[in-house]
Protein backbone atom coordinates (compact mmCIF):
# COMPACT_ATOMS: atom_id res chain seq x y z
CA UNK A 1 0.00 0.00 0.00
CA UNK A 2 1.16 3.68 -0.22
CA UNK A 3 1.04 5.22 3.18
CA UNK A 4 1.93 8.65 4.09
CA UNK A 5 2.97 9.23 7.91
CA UNK A 6 3.25 12.83 9.06
CA UNK A 7 5.03 13.10 11.83
CA UNK A 8 8.41 11.58 12.05
CA UNK A 9 8.73 11.71 16.03
CA UNK A 10 8.17 8.47 18.31
CA UNK A 11 5.22 7.27 17.36
CA UNK A 12 5.37 8.55 13.62
CA UNK A 13 8.75 6.83 12.22
CA UNK A 14 8.00 3.65 14.64
CA UNK A 15 5.18 3.31 12.63
CA UNK A 16 6.75 4.25 9.31
CA UNK A 17 9.25 1.85 10.00
CA UNK A 18 7.07 -1.27 10.90
CA UNK A 19 4.76 -0.57 7.92
CA UNK A 20 7.59 -0.59 5.65
CA UNK A 21 9.38 -3.42 6.87
CA UNK A 22 6.42 -5.13 5.53
CA UNK A 23 6.04 -4.68 2.01
CA UNK A 24 4.55 -0.94 1.78
CA UNK A 25 5.83 2.15 0.26
CA UNK A 26 5.82 4.81 3.13
CA UNK A 27 7.08 8.11 2.83
CA UNK A 28 7.51 9.80 6.60
CA UNK A 29 6.50 13.90 6.40
CA UNK A 30 8.20 16.58 8.84
CA UNK A 31 8.52 20.38 8.85
CA UNK A 32 11.79 20.22 10.62
CA UNK A 33 14.11 19.87 7.73
CA UNK A 34 17.18 18.87 9.90
CA UNK A 35 15.60 15.98 11.00
CA UNK A 36 14.63 14.92 7.56
CA UNK A 37 17.95 15.51 6.78
CA UNK A 38 19.12 13.08 9.40
CA UNK A 39 16.50 10.63 8.27
CA UNK A 40 17.79 10.15 4.95
CA UNK A 41 21.17 9.10 6.07
CA UNK A 42 19.28 6.30 8.47
CA UNK A 43 20.37 8.46 11.71
CA UNK A 44 16.80 8.22 13.89
CA UNK A 45 16.04 11.09 15.65
CA UNK A 46 15.19 9.17 18.81
CA UNK A 47 17.10 6.21 20.90
CA UNK A 48 14.91 3.55 20.23
CA UNK A 49 16.80 0.03 20.09
CA UNK A 50 16.55 -1.73 17.01
CA UNK A 51 15.57 1.27 15.27
CA UNK A 52 18.23 2.24 13.45
CA UNK A 53 18.79 -0.87 11.66
CA UNK A 54 15.36 -1.25 10.42
CA UNK A 55 15.06 2.35 9.46
CA UNK A 56 18.39 1.99 7.15
CA UNK A 57 17.86 -1.10 5.64
CA UNK A 58 14.05 0.04 4.51
CA UNK A 59 15.68 3.13 2.84
CA UNK A 60 18.35 0.69 1.17
CA UNK A 61 15.20 -1.63 -0.05
CA UNK A 62 13.44 1.47 -1.62
CA UNK A 63 10.30 0.99 0.77
CA UNK A 64 10.95 4.25 3.18
CA UNK A 65 11.44 7.77 2.33
CA UNK A 66 10.86 11.12 4.04
CA UNK A 67 9.84 14.53 2.88
CA UNK A 68 9.32 17.95 4.09
CA UNK A 69 7.03 18.43 1.48
CA UNK A 70 2.99 17.22 2.23
CA UNK A 71 2.23 18.51 -1.18
CA UNK A 72 4.82 16.11 -2.79
CA UNK A 73 4.11 13.16 -0.38
CA UNK A 74 0.14 13.23 0.35
CA UNK A 75 -1.37 13.12 -3.12
CA UNK A 76 -1.00 9.55 -4.39
CA UNK A 77 -1.25 7.86 -0.33
CA UNK A 78 -3.87 5.85 0.03
CA UNK A 79 -4.07 5.83 3.84
CA UNK A 80 -2.28 8.97 5.51
CA UNK A 81 -1.56 8.39 9.36
CA UNK A 82 -0.94 11.58 11.84
CA UNK A 83 1.22 11.24 14.27
CA UNK A 84 1.76 14.89 15.60
CA UNK A 85 2.02 15.68 19.02
CA UNK A 86 -0.50 16.81 21.15
CA UNK A 87 1.21 18.65 24.19
CA UNK A 88 -0.03 19.52 27.39
CA UNK A 89 -1.60 23.25 27.55
CA UNK A 90 -0.87 24.93 30.53
CA UNK A 91 -4.44 23.97 31.82
CA UNK A 92 -3.96 20.09 31.14
CA UNK A 93 -5.44 20.32 27.99
CA UNK A 94 -3.96 18.02 24.96
CA UNK A 95 -3.36 20.40 22.02
CA UNK A 96 -4.51 19.26 19.24
CA UNK A 97 -3.88 22.15 16.92
CA UNK A 98 -1.29 20.31 14.93
CA UNK A 99 -3.52 17.70 14.12
CA UNK A 100 -6.03 20.12 12.92
CA UNK A 101 -3.65 21.91 10.93
CA UNK A 102 -2.49 18.58 9.66
CA UNK A 103 -5.86 18.11 8.19
CA UNK A 104 -6.54 21.57 6.85
CA UNK A 105 -3.13 20.94 4.74
CA UNK A 106 -4.33 17.35 3.57
CA UNK A 107 -7.55 19.17 2.54
CA UNK A 108 -5.93 21.03 -0.16
CA UNK A 109 -3.21 18.20 -1.01
CA UNK A 110 -5.27 14.92 -1.13
CA UNK A 111 -6.01 14.42 -5.09
CA UNK A 112 -8.11 11.65 -3.78
CA UNK A 113 -10.34 9.58 -1.18
CA UNK A 114 -7.84 8.73 1.29
CA UNK A 115 -8.37 7.06 4.73
CA UNK A 116 -7.18 9.60 7.04
CA UNK A 117 -5.86 7.78 10.23
CA UNK A 118 -5.24 9.59 13.59
CA UNK A 119 -2.65 8.00 15.49
CA UNK A 120 -1.68 10.62 17.82
CA UNK A 121 -3.27 10.42 21.12
CA UNK A 122 -6.02 13.29 21.37
CA UNK A 123 -9.55 13.98 23.30
CA UNK A 124 -12.37 12.24 22.64
CA UNK A 125 -13.96 13.77 19.35
CA UNK A 126 -10.62 14.56 17.78
CA UNK A 127 -11.30 12.23 14.90
CA UNK A 128 -14.82 13.50 14.30
CA UNK A 129 -13.30 17.02 13.85
CA UNK A 130 -10.18 16.03 11.31
CA UNK A 131 -13.73 14.66 9.31
CA UNK A 132 -15.65 17.66 9.79
CA UNK A 133 -12.40 19.71 8.38
CA UNK A 134 -12.12 17.49 5.18
CA UNK A 135 -15.97 17.48 4.39
CA UNK A 136 -15.83 20.80 4.39
CA UNK A 137 -12.45 22.19 2.29
CA UNK A 138 -12.03 18.65 0.26
CA UNK A 139 -13.60 19.62 -2.76
CA UNK A 140 -16.25 16.66 -3.05
CA UNK A 141 -13.69 13.91 -2.27
CA UNK A 142 -15.05 11.59 0.30
CA UNK A 143 -12.16 10.53 2.62
CA UNK A 144 -12.48 8.34 5.84
CA UNK A 145 -11.55 9.38 9.25
CA UNK A 146 -10.23 6.64 11.02
CA UNK A 147 -9.06 6.90 14.79
CA UNK A 148 -6.09 4.16 15.38
CA UNK A 149 -4.69 4.92 18.61
CA UNK A 150 -0.85 3.75 19.22
CA UNK A 151 -0.28 1.76 22.20
CA UNK A 152 3.53 1.38 22.56
CA UNK A 153 6.19 1.39 25.30
CA UNK A 154 9.27 3.20 25.04
CA UNK A 155 12.08 0.97 25.18
CA UNK A 156 10.08 -1.90 23.80
CA UNK A 157 8.35 -0.24 20.70
CA UNK A 158 9.26 -1.99 17.35
CA UNK A 159 8.30 -5.01 19.33
CA UNK A 160 5.08 -3.79 20.96
CA UNK A 161 3.78 -2.89 17.18
CA UNK A 162 5.18 -5.94 15.46
CA UNK A 163 3.25 -8.16 18.15
CA UNK A 164 0.89 -6.29 19.28
CA UNK A 165 -1.70 -7.36 22.55
CA UNK A 166 -4.34 -5.82 20.13
CA UNK A 167 -5.05 -3.41 17.45
CA UNK A 168 -7.49 -0.84 18.19
CA UNK A 169 -9.68 0.57 14.75
CA UNK A 170 -12.23 3.07 15.47
CA UNK A 171 -14.59 3.26 12.29
CA UNK A 172 -17.93 2.43 11.55
CA UNK A 173 -17.35 2.39 8.09
CA UNK A 174 -16.92 -0.91 6.12
CA UNK A 175 -14.68 -0.14 3.65
CA UNK A 176 -12.09 1.64 6.13
CA UNK A 177 -12.82 -1.35 8.09
CA UNK A 178 -11.75 -3.87 4.92
CA UNK A 179 -8.50 -1.68 4.38
CA UNK A 180 -7.49 -1.55 7.71
CA UNK A 181 -7.54 -4.49 8.13
CA UNK A 182 -5.82 -6.01 5.46
CA UNK A 183 -2.93 -3.41 6.24
CA UNK A 184 -2.60 -4.95 9.94
CA UNK A 185 -3.02 -8.50 8.85
CA UNK A 186 0.22 -9.24 9.06
CA UNK A 187 1.07 -8.22 12.53
CA UNK A 188 -1.58 -10.83 13.73
CA UNK A 189 -1.48 -13.67 11.43
CA UNK A 190 -1.44 -16.41 14.24
CA UNK A 191 -4.01 -14.86 16.42
CA UNK A 192 -6.55 -11.53 14.88
CA UNK A 193 -6.54 -8.94 17.58
CA UNK A 194 -7.81 -6.27 15.78
CA UNK A 195 -10.96 -5.04 17.43
CA UNK A 196 -13.11 -2.72 15.52
CA UNK A 197 -15.54 0.17 17.24
CA UNK A 198 -16.26 3.65 16.75
CA UNK A 199 -13.73 6.70 16.39
CA UNK A 200 -15.12 8.23 20.07
CA UNK A 201 -14.66 4.70 21.93
CA UNK A 202 -10.63 4.40 20.54
CA UNK A 203 -10.05 7.85 21.29
CA UNK A 204 -11.32 6.46 25.07
CA UNK A 205 -9.82 3.18 25.03
CA UNK A 206 -6.84 4.78 24.44
CA UNK A 207 -6.85 7.51 27.16
CA UNK A 208 -8.78 4.33 29.99
CA UNK A 209 -5.86 2.47 29.04
CA UNK A 210 -3.14 4.68 30.15
CA UNK A 211 -5.05 5.36 33.15
CA UNK A 212 -6.03 2.41 34.38
CA UNK A 213 -1.97 1.62 34.14
CA UNK A 214 -0.89 4.58 36.01
CA UNK A 215 -3.28 4.01 38.46
CA UNK A 216 -2.18 0.81 39.43
CA UNK A 217 1.43 2.43 40.01
CA UNK A 218 -0.06 5.27 42.41
CA UNK A 219 -2.08 2.68 43.97
CA UNK A 220 1.33 0.31 44.99
CA UNK A 221 2.76 3.78 45.95
CA UNK A 222 0.24 4.39 47.99
CA UNK A 223 0.11 1.37 49.81
CA UNK A 224 4.08 1.57 49.88
CA UNK A 225 3.48 4.60 52.26
CA UNK A 226 1.36 2.72 54.00
CA UNK A 227 3.57 -0.42 54.46
CA UNK A 228 5.96 2.29 55.61
CA UNK A 229 3.92 3.03 58.84
CA UNK A 230 3.58 -0.37 60.43
CA UNK A 231 7.44 -1.59 59.26
CA UNK A 232 5.95 -3.88 56.64
CA UNK A 233 7.81 -4.66 52.99
CA UNK A 234 6.12 -4.07 50.06
CA UNK A 235 7.67 -6.27 48.20
CA UNK A 236 6.56 -9.26 49.94
CA UNK A 237 2.50 -7.65 49.76
CA UNK A 238 3.58 -7.24 46.20
CA UNK A 239 4.38 -10.85 45.45
CA UNK A 240 1.46 -12.02 47.79
CA UNK A 241 -1.55 -9.32 45.47
CA UNK A 242 -0.34 -10.71 42.31
CA UNK A 243 -0.43 -14.06 42.66
CA UNK A 244 -4.09 -13.42 42.95
CA UNK A 245 -5.16 -13.84 38.75
CA UNK A 246 -7.60 -10.84 38.75
CA UNK A 247 -4.97 -8.71 39.58
CA UNK A 248 -1.51 -10.35 37.99
CA UNK A 249 2.25 -8.79 38.49
CA UNK A 250 2.13 -5.88 35.73
CA UNK A 251 2.49 -2.52 37.19
CA UNK A 252 2.48 -2.77 40.80
CA UNK A 253 6.15 -2.36 41.47
CA UNK A 254 6.45 0.54 44.12
CA UNK A 255 8.61 3.11 43.30
CA UNK A 256 9.80 7.07 42.85
CA UNK A 257 6.80 7.75 40.68
CA UNK A 258 5.89 7.50 36.88
CA UNK A 259 7.56 10.10 34.09
CA UNK A 260 7.59 10.06 30.42
CA UNK A 261 5.19 11.36 27.37
CA UNK A 262 1.82 9.45 28.10
CA UNK A 263 1.10 8.91 31.33
CA UNK A 264 1.24 12.20 33.37
CA UNK A 265 -0.20 13.87 29.91
CA UNK A 266 -3.08 11.50 29.65
CA UNK A 267 -3.82 11.76 33.00
CA UNK A 268 -4.38 15.83 32.79
CA UNK A 269 -6.40 15.58 29.19
CA UNK A 270 -8.58 13.49 31.41
CA UNK A 271 -9.02 15.73 33.93
CA UNK A 272 -9.23 18.45 31.63
CA UNK A 273 -12.52 16.64 29.25
CA UNK A 274 -14.17 16.06 32.63
CA UNK A 275 -13.93 19.01 33.59
CA UNK A 276 -14.84 20.93 30.21
CA UNK A 277 -17.65 18.49 30.76
CA UNK A 278 -18.92 19.27 34.64
CA UNK A 279 -17.53 15.92 35.88
CA UNK A 280 -14.92 15.23 38.16
CA UNK A 281 -12.63 12.16 38.55
CA UNK A 282 -12.05 11.61 42.03
CA UNK A 283 -10.23 8.38 41.45
CA UNK A 284 -7.55 10.58 38.67
CA UNK A 285 -7.26 13.47 40.84
CA UNK A 286 -6.01 11.11 43.47
CA UNK A 287 -3.71 9.36 40.83
CA UNK A 288 -2.25 12.35 39.62
CA UNK A 289 -1.55 14.43 43.64
CA UNK A 290 0.01 11.03 44.59
CA UNK A 291 2.44 10.31 41.61
CA UNK A 292 3.66 14.45 42.11
CA UNK A 293 3.52 13.06 45.65
CA UNK A 294 6.14 9.93 45.25
CA UNK A 295 8.70 11.89 42.69
CA UNK A 296 9.45 14.18 45.73
CA UNK A 297 10.31 11.08 48.11
CA UNK A 298 13.62 10.71 47.04
CA UNK A 299 14.67 14.20 48.40
CA UNK A 300 12.42 13.96 51.54
CA UNK A 301 14.35 11.04 52.27
CA UNK A 302 17.60 12.25 51.56
CA UNK A 303 16.74 15.23 54.06
CA UNK A 304 15.19 12.82 56.80
CA UNK A 305 18.99 10.62 56.31
CA UNK A 306 21.38 13.68 56.18
CA UNK A 307 19.40 16.64 57.83
CA UNK A 308 17.10 19.34 56.34
CA UNK A 309 20.09 21.13 55.58
CA UNK A 310 22.13 19.66 52.21
CA UNK A 311 24.18 22.44 51.33
CA UNK A 312 27.93 20.85 50.51
CA UNK A 313 26.35 17.62 50.60
CA UNK A 314 27.08 15.01 47.05
CA UNK A 315 24.76 12.94 45.84
CA UNK A 316 25.20 10.74 43.16
CA UNK A 317 22.06 9.80 41.08
CA UNK A 318 22.09 6.26 38.81
CA UNK A 319 19.27 6.96 35.94
CA UNK A 320 17.97 10.17 34.90
CA UNK A 321 15.55 8.41 31.80
CA UNK A 322 12.21 8.25 32.78
CA UNK A 323 12.30 4.54 32.65
CA UNK A 324 15.02 2.15 30.95
CA UNK A 325 15.07 1.51 27.38
CA UNK A 326 15.30 5.07 26.32
CA UNK A 327 16.33 8.60 26.60
CA UNK A 328 13.19 10.49 27.10
CA UNK A 329 13.31 12.50 30.39
CA UNK A 330 9.70 14.48 30.49
CA UNK A 331 8.62 13.88 33.37
CA UNK A 332 11.37 11.79 34.91
CA UNK A 333 11.70 11.66 38.74
CA UNK A 334 14.93 12.10 38.05
CA UNK A 335 13.96 15.97 37.27
CA UNK A 336 12.20 16.45 40.51
CA UNK A 337 15.13 15.04 42.62
CA UNK A 338 17.89 17.11 40.43
CA UNK A 339 15.92 20.78 41.19
CA UNK A 340 15.36 19.91 44.67
CA UNK A 341 19.16 19.54 45.30
CA UNK A 342 19.98 22.26 43.09
CA UNK A 343 17.51 24.76 45.29
CA UNK A 344 19.29 23.36 48.58
CA UNK A 345 22.79 24.14 46.67
CA UNK A 346 23.82 20.41 47.02
CA UNK A 347 26.42 19.04 44.44
CA UNK A 348 24.99 16.44 41.88
CA UNK A 349 26.91 13.74 40.53
CA UNK A 350 24.42 11.60 37.89
CA UNK A 351 25.26 9.13 35.12
CA UNK A 352 23.08 7.41 32.29
CA UNK A 353 23.80 5.83 29.19
CA UNK A 354 21.51 7.61 27.99
CA UNK A 355 19.76 10.36 28.45
CA UNK A 356 22.46 12.20 30.24
CA UNK A 357 23.06 14.91 26.85
CA UNK A 358 19.22 15.81 27.23
CA UNK A 359 19.75 16.46 31.66
CA UNK A 360 22.69 18.50 30.22
CA UNK A 361 20.42 20.49 27.96
CA UNK A 362 18.03 21.02 30.35
CA UNK A 363 20.28 22.03 33.15
CA UNK A 364 23.10 23.78 30.90
CA UNK A 365 23.78 26.80 33.83
CA UNK A 366 24.19 24.03 36.38
CA UNK A 367 26.57 22.26 34.21
CA UNK A 368 28.79 25.11 33.19
CA UNK A 369 28.62 26.07 37.45
CA UNK A 370 29.53 22.86 38.68
CA UNK A 371 26.85 21.80 40.40
CA UNK A 372 25.43 19.32 38.59
CA UNK A 373 28.37 17.14 36.85
CA UNK A 374 27.48 14.10 34.21
CA UNK A 375 29.73 11.67 34.15
CA UNK A 376 30.72 8.68 31.75
CA UNK A 377 30.30 5.68 34.07
CA UNK A 378 28.69 4.45 36.75
CA UNK A 379 30.97 3.88 39.17
CA UNK A 380 33.07 7.24 38.71
CA UNK A 381 30.00 9.42 39.87
CA UNK A 382 30.59 7.87 43.74
CA UNK A 383 33.56 9.37 44.18
CA UNK A 384 32.93 11.22 47.62
CA UNK A 385 29.41 11.08 47.76
CA UNK A 386 27.40 10.85 50.53
CA UNK A 387 24.59 9.44 49.01
CA UNK A 388 23.65 7.01 45.95
CA UNK A 389 19.99 7.58 44.59
CA UNK A 390 19.04 5.01 41.98
CA UNK A 391 16.55 6.12 40.02
CA UNK A 392 16.25 4.53 36.87
CA UNK A 393 16.75 0.60 36.72
CA UNK A 394 18.96 0.18 33.84
CA UNK A 395 20.23 -3.44 33.81
CA UNK A 396 23.76 -2.43 34.26
CA UNK A 397 23.06 -1.04 37.68
CA UNK A 398 21.61 -4.04 38.94
CA UNK A 399 24.47 -6.29 40.25
CA UNK A 400 26.91 -3.73 41.25
CA UNK A 401 30.12 -4.13 43.57
CA UNK A 402 29.21 -3.00 46.73
CA UNK A 403 32.40 -3.27 48.26
CA UNK A 404 34.15 -0.74 45.43
CA UNK A 405 31.21 1.61 46.24
CA UNK A 406 31.34 1.99 49.66
CA UNK A 407 35.31 2.68 49.40
CA UNK A 408 34.43 5.38 46.70
CA UNK A 409 31.79 6.99 48.42
CA UNK A 410 31.87 9.59 52.03
CA UNK A 411 29.18 8.10 53.20
CA UNK A 412 27.31 4.74 52.85
CA UNK A 413 23.64 5.72 51.74
CA UNK A 414 22.14 3.99 49.29
CA UNK A 415 18.39 5.47 48.24
CA UNK A 416 16.75 2.55 46.04
CA UNK A 417 14.18 4.27 43.83
CA UNK A 418 12.97 1.06 42.44
CA UNK A 419 13.41 -1.21 45.21
CA UNK A 420 15.87 -3.34 42.83
CA UNK A 421 18.17 -4.29 45.47
CA UNK A 422 17.76 -6.63 48.53
CA UNK A 423 18.22 -4.84 51.63
CA UNK A 424 19.94 -7.41 53.85
CA UNK A 425 22.81 -7.57 50.79
CA UNK A 426 23.31 -3.98 50.47
CA UNK A 427 23.28 -3.59 54.63
CA UNK A 428 25.50 -6.41 55.04
CA UNK A 429 28.22 -4.33 52.98
CA UNK A 430 27.81 -1.84 54.94
CA UNK A 431 25.47 0.90 53.90
CA UNK A 432 22.63 2.13 55.02
CA UNK A 433 19.82 1.24 52.85
CA UNK A 434 16.13 2.50 52.14
CA UNK A 435 13.81 1.35 49.93
CA UNK A 436 10.18 2.77 48.83
CA UNK A 437 8.09 1.09 51.41
CA UNK A 438 10.85 -1.48 53.05
CA UNK A 439 11.85 -1.09 56.70
CA UNK A 440 14.98 1.32 56.89
CA UNK A 441 17.27 0.32 59.42
CA UNK A 442 17.40 2.42 61.91
CA UNK A 443 20.37 2.23 63.88
CA UNK A 444 22.25 2.22 60.46
CA UNK A 445 20.43 5.73 59.51
CA UNK A 446 21.31 6.92 62.59
CA UNK A 447 24.83 6.26 62.91
CA UNK A 448 25.06 7.54 59.48
CA UNK A 449 23.41 10.97 60.56
CA UNK A 450 26.00 11.08 63.36
CA UNK A 451 28.89 10.69 61.31
CA UNK A 452 27.78 13.44 59.24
Amino acid sequence: MQICVIGCGYVGLVTAVCFAEMGNSVTCVDSNGERIAALEKGISPIFEPGIEALLQSNIAGRRLTFSSSLAAAAPDAEIVFIAVGTPSASDGAADVSQILAVAQALSEHLSKPAIVVCKSTAPVGTACRVQAILDQTSAGLQHRVVSNPEFLKEGDALNDFMRPDRIIIGTDDRHSQRVMHQLYEPFVRNHDRIMFMSRRAAEMTKYAANAFLATKISFMNEMAAFCDEFAVDVEQVRKGIGADQRIGHHFIYAGCGYGGSCFPKDIRAMLHMAETQGTRMPILEAVEARNQLQKEWLFRCLQRSLGQDLRGVTVAIWGLAFKPGTDDIRDAPSRVLIESLLATGARIQAFDPIAADNIARCYARAVAEGQLALGDAHYAVLNNADALVLVTEWKQFRQPDFALMRTLMRRPLLLDGRNQYDPQQVERAGFAYHGVGRPASRPQLSALRRAG
